[in-house]
């Protein structure tokens, strides 16, 4: 008896070393290598316009139409994406960013991510808030399974789109092998080799109101008045939406020669710099999942982060959580964890030892338990 044969949305992937690497990018491109390998009774074909992406253990049907333009994109999605699962006579589509085309040719499983642009709608330019609000919601709706990658998102996947509960399936993210704790004389090599002082704090993520950077750095000026040599701060990552307002606030508060600004980090590099930073402070106000935080703590790296959204069920009691908002509780917190080595060494311990927790591998195979249940309902 052949096996049912899975259609996959990987149209968005893309491997340039630039801001489009991260996020859904990662987890589109480890859980393809990891369906390929994991134990399943499917075959499966991914449809994709990266042309440099290889995985033998995958049938790939690489598409001439770009993913860098949002138009086209959907174009591709709506109109010659049906064309092709019917060609290949796919028996279920998982849509692996949020969307699946109007014109179902087989049922569907999808992944939601975060309802950012439901939250936060001033971050997205009209018609892609309206393109991902409008056929989200009626992709969820319509799919035999959602896949929300935290529970977070499964709570505003049920409230906020209508969803039934028991539809929705929770599939956390994983961690790529390469963060893990790094020999400390390569690490101080690599601080050298970038110019880098022997001690920094570092903030990772998109330089955007959501990750909530102003109020890291107004934590860091609270902090300075307490302990004037502090650790230089390290903003790293790629410019957002309303992101001069970190570079300004930084000027105002007389910050500039303790603040550092790295801009986009390249993917491989990402290890060494968690591994280089004796703090890692990421108070997001809104994720999905939060990846950074499980980079972080995978590389033995000491957390401070919020607890809204989905980012205490990355922490867990691995990390000091604060609220988002509380710029002198921040401070308070990140000179706690400073001045006493013996707390960031147990954080560091339970960082390293919550991350294993989390695989690909074991995304892989929640996801696949989330195609049976979809093939298996009427």
């Amino acid at each position: 008896m052949p096996r049912p044969h899975i259609g996959l949305n990987a149209q968005l992937l893309c491997l340039d070393q630039t801001y489009r690497g991260a996020g859904i990018n990662a987890y589109i491109y480890h859980l393809l290598r990891q369906l390929g390998g994991v134990d399943s009774p499917y075959r499966y074909t991914a449809f994709l316009s990266e042309p440099r992406f290889v995985e033998p253990r995958l049938a790939l049907r690489y598409s001439s139409w770009s993913a860098r333009h949002p138009l086209a994109r959907i174009a591709w999605e709506q109109l010659a994406l049906p064309a092709l699962l019917r060609r290949a006579g796919a028996q279920l589509l998982h849509a692996m960013a949020f969307v699946g085309p109007l014109v179902q040719v087989c049922p569907c499983v999808v992944t939601v991510y975060d309802l950012s642009f439901l939250r936060y709608p001033e971050a997205f330019r009209p018609f892609n808030r309206w393109y991902l609000s409008c056929f989200t919601t009626l992709t969820a709706r319509r799919a035999r399974r959602v896949i929300a990658i935290s529970e977070s998102t499964k709570r505003d996947v049920v409230q906020r789109l209508g969803v039934p509960e028991e539809r929705v399936d929770v599939v956390y993210c994983g961690v790529d092998p390469e963060f893990r704790p790094l020999p400390e004389k390569d690490v101080a090599q690599f601080r050298r080799q970038h110019g880098l002082p022997d001690h920094f704090v570092l903030f990772l993520g998109t330089l955007e109101p959501r990750k909530n950077v102003a109020t890291l750095i107004a934590a860091y000026a609270e902090w300075r008045k307490c302990q004037p040599d502090l650790p230089q701060l390290v903003l790293a990552g790629g410019k957002g939406w309303y992101y001069a307002h970190a570079f300004t606030r930084v000027q105002e508060l007389g910050l500039a020669d303790r603040v550092v600004f790295p801009g986009y980090l390249p993917a491989d590099e990402l290890p060494w710099w968690y591994n280089a930073a004796e703090l890692f402070v990421y108070p997001s106000r809104f994720e999905g999942f939060g990846l950074p935080v499980l980079e972080a703590m995978a590389s033995g790296t000491p957390v401070i982060t919020s607890n809204s959204s989905s980012l205490p069920e990355v922490a867990g009691d691995a990390g000091r959580l604060v609220a988002p908002d509380d710029a002198l509780e921040l401070a308070a917190t990140m000179q706690e964890v400073w001045q006493c080595k013996e707390v960031r060494r147990e954080l560091a311990a339970k960082g390293v030892a919550r991350a294993a927790r989390f695989s690909w591998q074991r995304t892989a195979q929640g996801t696949v338990e989330s195609y049976a249940r979809a093939l298996s309902a009427a």
